[in-house]
């Protein structure tokens, strides 16, 4: 019986996971027996990744080796539809149409465009065309950004059309083939982003709301400090006091997402708009499957932005093009940003640096900027023309050579953009990909099932689309003359002490609503001779607000610790959000050490390590309390031991497991990591409540449409007469 759930889980996710919803165009409803349609709009949502028992396993189902077919409805709706704009093809609508050799039509402007990215096949059967349409010199296309647009009078979504799931012609594997990604050719500056007309709006909007509050601008964060224990006895000196210094920042009254929440009108805010470069790997690797899952992941994220972000998308193999410029994602927007997604081919080598080269010169070059600027990496192999492993096999890969150095957040410039690195499958270069985020100030993701990328990125555009606080700074003084500090313990987070120890600064950057920032402050603490307290330390915050630009500075209370004349139960009280993060940074340190010999091949000792942190965390005071952040830490401590099990287990996911949680930790921000992105402790440890809705909203988009619910309900009903393996 169990055999033939999973066969039947399979089946349905193979055969029903083209990508074709519904345009807003009105149209009649289909005729009994016609429900193509509806059948490849309902596939997309059911992929093998939605199935718990599927989503565990740790190889990524080959497609038969006929690939995907089409069903015969799907053949005759395709004589109806454009398989590119997916609207209506209507004689005399006003618009040229195209009908191939192999008998499918489609808008001509719509194929002239496909032609142009370097597509010379049918989208819907894929035969090779002997005839190639073409525009005459004295033609132009429609451009959705010149006034033009294809043919969608509501501006409805265009998705990835059913071809984007059928394995591409067959080519030689040994020979390198470039695929022209679009013919246009680039300009020398990226200045051509769309204007930002609406940004000054929207400050407007902050500015009056924060003045019918309060006559002060809101704050957006909020300070707390704990002393590693609430007393001290007054005759004892301490080396190394910990204080935790604690930040939150607030979360916006409106959410990331812009849903209106049950606050009075006057309390509600628009969120930061973001300008967003995506970096997407099209090499010979993606063919089949993975692109067509990118292509359905990147939708979504087209589909979530709204009309005041700007996206643009670099695909790069042996080369980097820009399929567009920075673009607002209004309706016009999404849908030629869909249409030059689709328009994706996989073909070549890895040329990574180029492809970030490409997302740092839009960067840079655009004329307007929105409050928050991003760049998502993906990639599925290794870099195969900038680092080589020619070398003495001891000396490691440079990978700082991948990454533009306007891009380095130690550069001077003041141009830093953090790049979200995503490694896709068990064959990309996780130490490369790690390398990039870390350098940069972003985060480093591990998507090992296939299926999970679009959840992964839901995650990290939730966080992106809900930034309330930029350039944070935590400033830290000594709030007595003999109290001095000696270290600050703060991850990836660029720290130094100044004034000989009186005073200390973090530069923490940007925070997500409702993301927390946790810091350990080691401190020498003086014997008092007669008071009954002492002041240990005070917390202040500098931040600018991403839509008024202006500098807001929030001091915290003064943090103090009692001092009675002898020890007594008082002092014994250890405190649990201190000891909670004394174990997260003592695991985060387990995991580079046991990362570090497992490099050196020693898989026993990595694992040794790794048991000897999860033992000694268990005897902690916040552990044995049940605390849900050490609760995780253990879980996570004992999957990188599973995955040191050989070195072909390592090689294929530890690795990138073990540097996507340090990523993790390092920055206090959530990562991907393996099939743990949601529904699990693992992968909720930093989530905030934006991104946690973003996954959500990804969930429903996979499983949420009816039809599938009446297709999958008899396979539910079997399902609790199953065993266990």
């Amino acid at each position: 019986m169990e055999s033939k759930w999973r066969k039947a889980k399979l089946a349905l996710g193979l055969n029903l996971c083209t990508y074709m919803p519904r345009t807003l165009e009105d149209s009649p409803p289909p005729r009994d027996g016609d429900t193509s349609t509806e059948r490849h709009s309902d596939a997309a949502l059911l992929s093998p990744g939605n199935w718990d028992a599927y989503r565990s396993r740790p190889m990524t189902p080959t497609p038969s080796s006929h690939g995907l077919r089409l069903s015969r409805s799907s053949s005759k709706s395709s004589k109806r539809t454009c398989s590119i704009c997916l609207t209506k093809i209507k004689q005399g609508g006003g618009q040229a149409i195209f009908t191939a050799e192999c008998s499918h039509s489609f808008h001509f402007n719509c194929i002239a465009a496909s032609v142009k990215h370097g597509n010379q096949i049918c989208p819907v059967c894929r035969a090779k065309w002997k005839e190639i349409p073409s525009l005459a010199p004295s033609l132009e296309l429609h451009h959705p950004f010149r006034g033009g647009g294809p043919a969608n009078p509501a501006g409805g979504a265009v998705f990835a059309n059913a071809s984007s799931l059928l394995p591409p012609p067959q080519r030689n594997p040994n020979r390198r083939h470039v695929v022209p990604l679009f013919q246009v050719p680039e300009p020398g500056v990226f200045d051509d982003d769309e204007s930002l007309d609406h940004l000054q709006s929207l400050c407007s909007e902050r500015t009056s709301s924060d003045h019918l509050l309060d006559s002060n601008p809101t704050s957006m964060i909020e300070i707390q400090a704990y002393p590693e224990v609430s007393a001290a006895p007054r005759a004892e000196s301490y080396d190394t006091f910990t204080i935790l210094a604690h930040v939150k920042a607030v979360a916006a009254s409106k959410n990331s997402t812009g849903t209106q929440t049950n606050f009075p009108q006057v309390q509600r805010a628009p969120r930061a708009p973001v300008d967003l470069v995506t970096v997407l790997d099209i090499s010979g690797s993606m063919a089949g499957t993975k692109l067509a899952l990118l292509k359905r992941a990147m939708g979504f994220v087209i589909q979530n932005l709204s009309s005041t972000d700007r996206l643009s998308v670099i695909a790069f193999s042996s080369t980097a093009r820009r399929l567009f410029p920075l673009r607002r994602m209004n309706d016009i927007g999404r849908q030629y940003a869909l249409q030059a997604v689709n328009s994706l081919v996989a073909n070549g080598g890895t040329n990574i640096a180029e492809g970030l080269r490409k997302g740092a010169k839009v960067m840079s070059d655009r004329k307007q900027k929105n409050p928050v600027a991003s760049i998502i990496l993906l990639s599925d192999g290794q870099d195969t023309y900038t680092v080589t492993n020619s070398g003495p096999r001891e000396s490691k890969p440079n990978y700082q050579l991948l990454l533009p150095l306007s891009m380095h957040a130690a550069d001077g410039s003041g141009f830093q953009i953090p790049v979200h690195a995503f490694g896709f499958g068990a064959d990309h270069d996780a130490g490369s990909m790690h390398s990039i985020s870390e350098t940069s100030g972003g985060t480093f993701s591990f998507i090992e099932t296939e299926t999970a990328i679009q959840d992964a990125f839901a995650q990290c555009i939730g966080g992106l689309l809900s930034v309330v606080v930029q350039e944070l700074q935590v400033i830290i003084e000594s709030a007595h003359g003999g109290v001095l500090l000696s270290s600050l313990r703060a991850g990836s987070y660029p720290s130094r002490i100044l004034d000989g120890g009186r005073s200390g600064v973090i530069e923490v950057g940007d925070l997500y609503a409702d993301e927390e920032r946790d810091f350990l402050v080691s401190v020498s603490l003086p014997a008092e001779t007669s008071n009954s307290e002492t002041g240990l330390l005070r917390v202040r915050c500098v931040y600018r607000d991403p839509l008024t630009k202006e500098m807001v500075t929030v001091e915290g209370e003064e943090v103090r610790v009692n001092r009675p004349e002898a020890a007594g139960e008082e002092a014994a009280v250890v405190s649990v959000e201190v000891d909670r993060q004394k174990n997260r940074l003592q695991a985060a340190l387990a995991m580079s050490q046991a990362r570090e010999a497992a490099e050196q091949g020693d898989l026993v000792g990595a694992a040794s390590i790794l048991e000897n942190c999860r033992r000694i965390m268990a005897e902690s005071v916040s552990a044995k309390s049940g605390d849900r952040l050490c609760v995780a830490l253990d879980a996570e401590l004992k999957e990188m031991q599973e995955r040191m099990a050989s070195r072909h287990v390592y090689e294929a996911s530890g690795r990138a497991y073990i540097l996507s949680g340090l990523s993790s930790h390092s920055w206090q921000r959530a990562t991907a990591r393996g099939d743990t992105t949601y529904g699990s402790n693992l992968g909720q440890a930093y989530q905030t409540p934006s991104m946690t809705e973003m996954l959500t909203r990804s969930q429903a988009s996979l499983l949420g449409s009816p039809s599938i619910q009446r297709l999958i309900q008899p396979l539910w009903s079997m399902r609790p007469q199953l065993k266990p393996r």
